[in-house]
């Protein structure tokens, strides 16, 4: 039935109710009108619009479902779906909602990927301009310093380029840094626990935080899901190393049933009310690449703490 005529049921309902209770009710309207009369009807008046107020309550329901879920739905939170029951009018329309859901998260996702594909291009490319141009007119800067500085009769000077010569060496050091960030190699050669594991030392190394490594053995997982780990990972790594304020950060990369999860708590100032930034809505875009579950929330104990759930599609057994 479609709303309009279900809308028209429920006042013809109303109203016959109410017709049929003044044609067989002993009750009369008297000129002029008497007080008991006036009663009556006023008393009728209420019931019937009470009565309407409680069936279009009732039957507009859904619409008014619908209305907050749209408020409040994000493609990146795949599965927000509404519950759908019976034919017509309003579930039809809850049938296409949910439709185009599908479509905008199936689209998302494959623009996601897109966009992600570019972004990881793009990252080697500079990552490889770092290391072999940049890198090597370092590595040349240095070597010129340690031949003038050599040859330099002045001790003093010899001092100087000697001190340059560090400041180099350090910008060398940092460039690639920069481009093992943009294009972890390890990842490549070595796989994502090898992967993990530097990244974890390289963040303990330059922050002074405690890092609890935890990885199980045996996973066995698609080059592009290892690539989104890693790169979850990272940037929950650097948003901790940088906001939270944490002294410890506990990282695990755990089978959990038929799902792998990635796991990374701190002992920081935790989430709080904060609107999420692009580093979690970058990260969010990852997870829906690969169809799995990101959650971020607060610690058991104190702290903020970011799962990846990644389900059983696509994640064998350890040969």
């Amino acid at each position: 039935m479609s709303l309009f005529w279900r809308i028209f049921a429920l006042n013809a309902v109303v109203l016959g109710a109410a017709t049929a209770l003044l044609l067989w009710a002993p009750v009369t309207v008297s000129v002029p009108v008497l007080f008991t009369e006036a009663a009556v009807l006023i008393g009728g008046l209420a019931v019937m619009l009470v009565a309407n107020a409680v069936l279009l309550r009732v039957g507009l329901a859904p619409l008014a479902r619908l209305n907050r879920r749209m408020s409040t739905v994000d493609v990146l939170r795949p599965g927000q779906r509404l519950p759908v029951r019976g034919h017509g009018g309003v579930p039809d329309l809850l049938r296409a909602f949910n439709d185009m859901l599908d479509r905008l998260e199936q689209e998302r996702a494959t623009s996601a990927a897109r966009a992600l594909s570019a972004q990881e291009s793009e990252r080697r490319r500079i990552a490889r301009e770092l290391h072999d141009e940049v890198g090597q007119t370092l590595t040349a800067v240095l070597m010129d310093l340690k031949r003038a500085g050599d040859r330099a009769p002045d001790p003093e000077l010899r001092d100087e380029l000697a001190q340059a010569q560090e400041t180099a060496r350090a910008s060398l050091d940092e460039v690639r840094r920069l481009a093992h960030r943009l294009r972890p190699g390890v990842l490549e050669d070595l796989g994502l626990t090898s992967a993990l594991t530097a990244l974890a030392d390289e963040v303990a190394d330059h922050t002074g935080l405690e890092i609890r490594r935890r990885f199980d053995g045996g996973l066995v997982l698609d080059e592009q899901t290892e690539l989104v780990l890693y790169r979850v990972a990272q940037e929950s790594l650097t948003n901790v190393a940088r906001h939270a304020g944490a002294t410890r950060i506990d990282l695990s990369l755990v089978r959990e049933g038929a799902a792998v999860v990635l796991r990374i708590a701190d002992d920081g100032r935790g989430v709080g009310p904060a609107h999420e930034g692009a580093g979690i809505r970058g990260m969010r875009e990852r997870a829906l690449l690969i169809g799995a579950q990101l959650d971020v929330g607060d610690a058991p104990q104190a702290g903020a703490q970011i799962t990846l759930r990644i389900p059983g599609t696509g994640v064998g057994e350890g040969l």
